[in-house]
Parts: structure tokens; sequence; C-alpha cells
């Protein structure tokens, strides 16, 4: 299906209308107000119809991998990220809400299930310092979208786990993701990542003042515009 911008009555683009997955983490209301000064319409829902006809979805994180997963789950938010990556509609992921897209998460030695986007598992940061709390520069890799224009700015992290790896073999001909890196007391791990419909960054662009606005903006910018019988 191919979507063409709706147009308002003075000819202009709407603004995209982008959901935010209601699952219980706290202080997401931060993210609706970042996501609308970045010129988005925003609705905080777990409404099904609503997440699945959004030009976007957002899915928060806060806490930790387990707790974060079985939110997710209890309002089918799994099958909500599944269905709109399939029909090619964006979804990102913010902060605990990039950790579970991949296979699964290690805290305090019990592991759980992630949502199977990418290879891989979350594991604690190797740093003397933990949790990695603060500003921190980037690695951007070449192409960014997301990054376009911040890519030598700081952002704010504040975790104690990561993905501390990229395990995601080249697929034929499909354009590898776009994975941004961060280091914390000497341990690398994942930052960001862009892969087609999905998106996700480990650090708060809610928190990140100017520099977190343009990520929200230029992520607002690739969205199609979808009409709500879509």
């Amino acid at each position: 299906m191919t979507a063409a911008p709706e147009q308002t009555a003075a000819g202009q683009a709407r603004a995209p209308r982008v959901v935010v997955l209601d699952h219980g983490s706290g202080n997401v209301r931060s993210v609706v107000r970042a996501l609308e000064a970045a010129g988005a319409e925003v609705e905080l829902t777990a409404d099904r119809e609503q997440a699945l006809s959004a030009d976007g979805l957002v899915v928060p994180g806060v806490g930790a991998f387990a707790a974060t997963m079985e939110q997710i789950l209890a309002v089918g938010g799994d099958r909500l990220i599944e269905r709109r990556l399939a029909g090619g509609r964006p979804v990102l992921g913010i902060c605990v809400g990039l950790q579970v897209m991949f296979d699964a998460g290690t805290e305090h030695g019990e592991r759980a299930e992630g949502l199977a986007q990418w290879p891989g598992e979350v594991t604690r940061l190797e740093a003397d310092v933990v949790p990695h709390m603060g500003w921190n520069t980037i690695d951007v890799p070449e192409g960014s979208v997301l990054f376009e224009g911040v890519s030598e700015e700081r952002f704010y992290f504040v975790h104690s786990y990561a993905a501390r790896s990229w395990e995601m073999e080249p697929i034929g001909p499909m354009a590898p993701p776009l994975v941004t890196w961060a280091e914390h007391g000497g341990d690398r791990f994942v930052a960001a990542v862009e892969n087609g419909a999905l998106c996700a960054t480990q650090f708060h662009p809610e928190k990140s003042g100017g520099a977190g606005s343009v990520v929200l903006a230029n992520w607002l910018r690739t969205l199609p515009r979808y009409d709500r019988e879509a």
C-alpha cells in the first residue's frame, strides 16, 4: 500500500499522527510533550485501532527489561508492533523500548524474553560507574537520517543495561541497519538503530534538549501519512 500525504485545507501536509503506547511505563508525558513540540499530533493510548492506524507508534520504557516486557504483553503491544512492522509502518523505541526489541535481556541473573526483532541480548554495562547517567557523545554511521544535523551533539542517557554487540547479519540485497554507538567507562554499546520501519534510541530524546528535539523531528519527517481508514 502506498499512502500519499493528507493535505490540510490550506494545501499543507497535515501534522503526523503519533501514538505513544500506554503500557504503564512511567514519565511518558514528557515523551508526549516532546513529540508535540516537534510537530506531531499525539495520543497516549493502548487502543488497538488507534495504534495500528497512526502514522507512527512510539514504544517508551523505563526501569527493568522484564517488567517493561510484561507491561507491553499485557496490552497486546507485541502484536501491535509486529503487525505495524509487517506492514512497513514506523515504530520508534525509546530507552528500554530499544532494549526489548532484542531477543532477550538478563538482569540480576534472570533472563527475560524480548520481542526478537533483532538478535542479541541486553546485559549489564561493564564499567566502574553504573548506572550510566548523564550526557554523552555518540558515534553516528554515514547516512543516518535520525541524526541529520546533530551527529556531533550530546544526548542524555540513564541506564545500567544495554545491547553491547550487534549480531544481525546482512540479508541479501537489503540495506543493513544503521547502528549508532556510544561508550561509557570503556564499554561500547548500541545507542540507536535505524532499521527500515523500526528505529530506536537508548538515550532519551525527550530529555536531550535541542538535539533530542531534532532527532524526534527527523523521525517525524520520515513518517508516511495514512488516512484513518487504512
